[in-house]
């Protein structure tokens, strides 16, 4: 089974660049296939659609490249850069006016690099970026949807950002898209929140006899509840009350919502109370540890309790797992793990390995990046009185809300390993 296309782009850091002006955006994309190609590939197509509060800019190519998107001013101007590419294009193309853009350019920059100039009419943003894979009789996309903003928006978002321009969130997205994309999410991102058990699985039992689907079903309300008061992120939970799903129905919970970003709720128990404090699970084909690969193994066995045939699903997705590892979902995930790590740190303990890996199930959808967070040990008396604290979880819920409201603004520039 081959991964799907990555559906989803996010903001990345990056340096300002000596006399263009300042950077205020950028978003990177990666390539599916990273295959050796004989020829390189060739943009045969270039258009505009939209109007003047919205435009977006489609390159038709042979085939699927990497490429990055940054805005600049003095003069406003959008630069895509791309590797080599031969441009079969008409002489006059670019030459057109539509909606923000006056008119664009592109050529060869240097050795294995090529560039595309869209010459703005006044300060713009990038509302969505994405790569569309090729399809029979279909070429590969690039499609850049640019949003008007006001020269004080523009300028506030500028100072927000100080001196990290890739801090800057995506441009605040209320109009319409053109064409083709979601039109109740212009802009938004989806995330899933897993709070892990439920119904007839407790999950863990702490020393003090609390269960674990309770402390992390009241955790992940929290968090849609400070998530939704962001205005700027759709959030689905797999439960909102005790009841118990498989792994495979909360995996297709993520993956029939298309969701940008699924997060597992846990919190678990080990043998004495010495072992406390919290970590974060991406999947890997190999467990980074002997305790990682226990609490997979522990937490991949709860579909036993329903009744399920775990042996048979665990085939299914044996191929999933094998490809997520080497794709955009796994960079994604880990992207993620490290500003979860950063935002928490200040207000929670951590284990001596924040972030650790193994075969989730619940993390194997292949075209979602997941990840697990363990809040905890229950077997620990003094993560069990701070996992039934209000007052903790508030402040640590808040902590993973601005992780993710970062990841979806800015994402670290990152190659396939």
């Amino acid at each position: 089974m081959s991964l799907e296309p990555a559906r989803r782009i996010f903001a990345a850091a990056s340096r300002p660049l000596a006399g263009l002006g300042l950077i205020l955006l950028v978003l990177l994309g990666f390539p599916v296939s990273t295959g050796a190609a004989a020829e390189p590939p060739a943009a045969t197509a270039m258009r505009l659609e939209g109007d003047a509060g919205r435009t977006r800019f489609t390159a038709d190519l042979s085939a699927a490249v990497g490429y990055s998107v940054y805005v600049l001013s003095n003069p406003y101007r959008v630069v895509i850069d791309l590797p080599q590419v031969v441009f079969s294009l008409p002489p006059e193309t670019g030459q057109e006016a539509t909606g923000l853009v006056r008119a664009y350019r592109f050529g060869p920059v240097d050795e294995g690099r090529a560039r595309i100039v869209l010459d703005t009419d006044g300060p713009a943003l990038i509302g969505k970026a994405a790569l569309l894979q090729q399809e029979p009789g279909q070429p590969a996309r690039l499609v850049v949807d640019l949003v008007r903003v006001e020269e004080q928006a523009f300028a506030n978002k500028l100072a927000a950002a100080g001196d990290d321009p890739a801090a800057m969130p995506l441009a605040a997205d209320p109009a319409p898209a053109v064409g083709g994309a979601s039109p109740d999410r212009p802009g938004r991102r989806r995330v899933v929140i897993d709070p892990g058990h439920g119904g007839i699985d407790p999950g863990a039992i702490g020393v003090g006899k609390t269960r674990e689907k309770d402390v992390v079903l009241a955790f992940g309300l929290r968090l849609q509840r400070l998530l939704q008061e962001t205005g700027n992120v759709d959030v689905v939970m797999t439960r909102q009350d005790d009841r118990f799903l498989s792994l495979k129905e909360r995996v297709e919970v993520a993956r029939q919502n298309e969701a940008d970003l699924f997060i597992a709720i846990h919190a678990d128990t080990v043998r004495g109370q010495a072992a406390r404090g919290a970590t974060i699970y991406t999947l890997s084909e190999k467990a980074s540890d002997a305790e990682a690969e226990a609490l997979a193994h522990k937490e991949n066995r709860a579909d036993i309790i329903a009744g399920i045939d775990l042996e048979t699903e665990n085939e299914q997705v044996t191929d999933i797992l094998i490809e997520l590892a080497q794709r955009e979902s796994k960079i994604h995930s880990l992207v993620f793990a490290k500003k979860a790590v950063a935002e928490m740190k200040p207000v929670t303990a951590f284990t001596g390995k924040p972030m650790r890996s193994a075969g989730f199930v619940v993390l194997k959808a292949p075209d979602v990046p997941s990840v697990l967070v363990e809040l905890g040990y229950l077997s620990s008396r003094e993560d069990e009185r701070q996992l039934t604290s209000p007052a903790w979880q508030e402040k640590v819920a808040a902590a993973l809300a601005r992780a993710i409201e970062k990841y979806f603004a800015q994402q670290l520039a990152a190659t396939t390993p």
